[in-house]
């Protein structure tokens, strides 16, 4: 005979009334569960959504760089404030066996200063444009006339990128027969939004020979060191010898950056001090010889 107990039990258990405050209990749990389930997936999401941010602007970072076409398209992205970048927006290239251009074309992108932004830029690509229709107008006279070599290397580099300082340095080497180097700077208060000058830094003009003296000092020190290195200066071995092109003193708006060590940094061109195989010359001024007529130590220390 079949034993139906096992049956009975089952009845009673599911007709068993559950207790109103068990009830509760249990609606309260599942409920709470659920917002914690919940709350994990919003925080998952938020870093998921964190890293493709992260990941995206590494890649556009690198494709800007790397693509003038991809840069060119980005130009018209809105940039996040206060991050200042500085990118390839343009690139001009020639290469042939005897004829060979390679132009970059720097864009700064972030500044709040928009007229100082733009204004930069309009001369960035103005100058390399200009390079560009001087190479190719020489390139198609050369040619006419039976040929030769030419060639032209143009781009930038960032010198200083701190919280304040952002400073930039343009470079142009021109080769017809032997080359030339010439590199211009621009140094920007990325606080206050402004293009620094050399004579902004100081209260007078006095800083012309104080640095000039200093530089000079430098380059004897050098000579002293190293006999492969020469400058063109007076020293005491000149006797009755004249150097017509003898260094004397910086100009007043002479090339300039300041450092990551907020340090003042003096530039000449190539063929500017010394002859050209010694290339351009940088001198680090001493802060000491030039604090006290510094207008203030916000740049300078």
């Amino acid at each position: 005979m079949k034993d139906n107990r096992l049956d009975d039990l089952k009845r009673q258990y599911n007709n068993t009334p559950i207790p109103e405050e068990l009830d509760d209990l249990v609606r309260k749990s599942v409920e709470e569960s659920r917002k914690n389930i919940s709350r994990k997936n919003r925080f998952k999401n938020q870093i998921r959504a964190i890293s493709s941010i992260a990941a995206g602007v590494t890649i556009l970072t690198i494709g800007v760089n790397v693509s003038p076409s991809l840069a060119q398209s980005l130009s018209r992205v809105p940039v996040i404030s206060g991050v200042v970048k500085v990118l390839t927006f343009k690139e001009y290239k020639v290469d042939e066996e005897k004829f060979n251009a390679n132009i970059k074309v720097p864009k700064i992108e972030g500044l709040e200063n928009k007229q100082l932004e733009n204004s930069l830029n309009k001369k960035y690509l103005e100058e390399n444009k200009k390079l560009y229709d001087t190479f190719m107008s020489d390139m198609e006279e050369l040619k006419k006339n039976g040929g030769g070599h030419l060639g032209v290397d143009s781009g930038y580099e960032v010198k200083t990128d701190t919280d304040k300082i952002l400073s930039i340095g343009r470079y142009e080497v021109n080769t017809v027969g032997s080359s030339s180097t010439t590199i211009k700077y621009d140094t920007i208060d990325k606080k206050k939004q402004l293009l620094i000058t050399l004579p902004s830094l100081f209260k007078d003009e006095r800083y012309i020979n104080i640095i000039s003296e200093n530089i000079i000092s430098q380059m004897k020190e050098e000579m002293k060191k190293d006999e492969s290195k020469t400058y063109w200066i007076h020293t005491e071995n000149d006797k009755e010898e004249v150097l017509a092109e003898a260094f004397e003193k910086i100009k007043k708006d002479q090339n300039f950056y300041i450092n990551s060590d907020s340090k003042l940094v003096i530039s000449f061109d190539k063929y500017d001090v010394a002859p050209g195989y010694m290339g351009t010359q940088e001198f680090v001024i001493p802060t000491k010889i030039i604090s006290d007529i510094l207008v203030s130590n916000e740049y300078i220390k």
